[in-house]
């Protein structure tokens, strides 16, 4: 059973971090790009950040630049968003997202994610 469970959301100030994982089951990891998406109340899904299968190459949605960091460690079948300076816009429940093909820079179309996890809350407060 292919699952992906993610983990580490919660109630943090404006300017506070956190680290979100994505803990993967059921399927090789490593043959597959991980991505973030969050949804906020009353709007649409959207693609936050990315990590590559083939070279690790990472993508960014341009508001989270320098702020958030994608990574994985295929050891342990998880990959991670550290997010940073978090403001009260940001809130939203946060998904992780598995894709099995290359997907380059399409990497926030979440229609080419084949899995995805249940969501984890992050809440900014001001």
């Amino acid at each position: 059973e292919v699952q992906l469970v993610e983990s580490g959301g919660g109630l943090v100030q404006a300017g506070g971090s956190l680290r979100l994982s994505c803990a993967a089951s059921g399927f090789t990891f490593d043959d597959y790009a991980i991505g973030w998406f969050r949804q906020a109340p009353g709007k649409g899904r959207e693609g936050v950040a990315c990590i590559g299968s083939s070279d690790g190459s990472t993508y960014y949605r341009d508001s989270v630049k320098g702020r958030f960091t994608i990574s994985s460690d295929n050891a342990k079948n998880t990959a991670y968003l550290q997010i940073d300076s978090l403001k009260p816009e940001e809130t939203a429940v946060y998904y992780c997202a598995a894709a099995q093909n290359s997907i380059g820079n399409r990497w926030y179309w979440s229609r080419l994610y084949d899995y995805w996890g249940q969501g984890t809350q992050v809440t900014v407060s001001s």
